[in-house]
């Protein structure tokens, strides 16, 4: 039986990498074009496209990984069920749970793995990922102010007709600190550097006129002509050029994390319920009060208020919690997805008997695209707060898995043999006929 186990495992082993390579392949590619422009744009160079790629690659995997299980399932089992080696295996005795055990334990194995990997590499890599897509974005400065557009920044509009490279040319500014007379500044050309950890930005302007109007008397303008002209632009509201944000989002935290921040605010929550009471004591205390109406009328509103601040703040907490809690599921859910891809996988092989990557594949992304999209629709009813997150995150695992058990039984029972080939010519003859 040993023999048979490591068998039934080399064959999924191939298919698995190959699937892994080609699919992960892909979707790095499809983010390349997504980046090419920043590339350019940034001139980025080798180091930081190299980081970028390979800080998106555990984010990228997260997704393949799962999809790698479900394809080399389709095309190991098909080819079992092809070449009739399943006839062979049956006329010795050999059941198809007998097969399927040694691909369930790996993959319940690599589903452990899987949950490790959410909860320590995804999150800490995608924490570089977004530090080094925030150093890669203010790389040239020059780039932030978009040619022939009016580009605002805290008091400042500034236009410019052109940009090659770093430099800026047929430059236009209003300074607005004066509101009633703004300053407007012209220059041929000039550099933008930030300074201050990216909170301050310096443009250096060459050849040009400033006009200022007189605040006292309007009627006198005065233009100065300048070689070289500086102008600081002070709190962007930003500062991450040089440094790391140690902000983390949900999908930069370990489950751990995420449940500890659900406790701290549901102990919020239960802070702010007892204020909640004792306001609506004390607006019943002000009702029953003898005092002037207006009074009364002024003392309720006051309290109205401060109840619909801390109202509004419970609602917040509760969709922080929401938001959390779907993250944390969605590690798990995803993570077992590789042990529900081989229920679904192993019988649709031996039932639909193809071990082409062609018909495999478009099998399997029917059934991703299911799987994904249920997970995405239940996790955007959970964060509305029309669900609960652990069933809008487990509803694909658990009904993909119902259907796998019967697809199972169905081929232990009656070893039904579907030739998708055939199936789809069929269709395509029908529909033909009715043209």
């Amino acid at each position: 039986m040993k023999i048979l186990e490591k068998y039934i495992l080399k064959e999924n082993l191939k298919p698995f990498l190959v699937s892994l390579f080609v699919v992960t392949f892909v979707m790095l590619l499809d983010k390349l074009i997504d980046l090419l422009n920043l590339i350019i744009e940034k001139k980025l160079d080798a180091f930081t496209i190299a980081s970028i790629f390979g800080l998106s690659l555990p984010f990228i995997l997260a997704v393949t990984i799962p999809m790698a299980v479900l394809l080399a399932s389709i095309m190991s089992f098909g080819r079992l069920s092809t070449d009739n080696e399943l006839v062979a295996f049956k006329s010795c005795g050999i059941n198809i749970y007998s097969l399927l055990k040694p691909t369930l334990i790996a993959a319940m194995i690599m589903s452990l793995f899987m949950v490790y990997f959410n909860n320590v590499i995804l999150p800490e890599t995608n924490h570089a990922l977004k530090n080094m897509m925030i150093k890669a974005s203010t790389r040239r400065p020059a780039t932030a102010i978009i040619p022939r557009s009016f580009n605002k920044m805290k008091n400042f509009t500034i236009y410019v007709k052109d940009r090659i490279d770093d430099e800026l040319y047929g430059i236009l500014i209003y300074d607005k600190k004066n509101k009633k007379y703004p300053q407007t500044i012209s220059a041929e050309r000039g550099k933008v550097f930030f300074s201050n950890g990216g909170n301050s930005l310096k443009a250096v302007l060459y050849n040009g006129q400033a006009h200022d109007r007189d605040k006292k008397d309007p009627r006198k303008y005065q233009i100065t002509e300048f070689d070289s002209y500086t102008i600081n632009i002070q709190d962007l509201g930003y500062k991450f050029y040089d440094e790391e944000s140690d902000y983390r989002g949900d999908r930069e935290l370990s489950s751990k994390a995420m449940l500890k921040l659900v406790d701290e605010k549901r102990s919020q929550i239960g802070i702010l319920g007892n204020e909640i009471k004792h306001l609506k004591r004390n607006m019943d205390k002000i009702s029953s009060d003898s005092l002037r109406v207006k009074e009364k009328e002024r003392e309720i509103r006051t309290h109205q208020n401060k109840l619909n601040i801390k109202q509004d703040k419970i609602l917040n907490l509760k969709d922080g919690i929401n938001k959390y809690l779907v993250e944390v599921h969605k590690k798990y859910a995803i993570a077992f997805a590789c042990f529900i891809f081989v229920l679904i996988g192993a019988p649709v092989g031996l039932m639909t008997k193809t071990s082409g990557v062609g018909m495999a594949f478009s099998v399997s992304s029917i059934v991703f695209l299911i799987y994904y999209g249920t997970l995405t629709f239940g996790e955007e009813l959970a964060d509305l707060g029309l669900v609960e997150p652990f069933l809008a995150m487990w509803i694909s695992n658990i009904l993909l898995g119902i259907i796998g058990i019967y697809l199972v039984m169905i081929s232990v029972r009656e070893m039904k043999v579907i030739n998708l080939q055939d199936v789809l010519k069929n269709i395509l003859i029908k529909l033909r006929i009715k043209k």
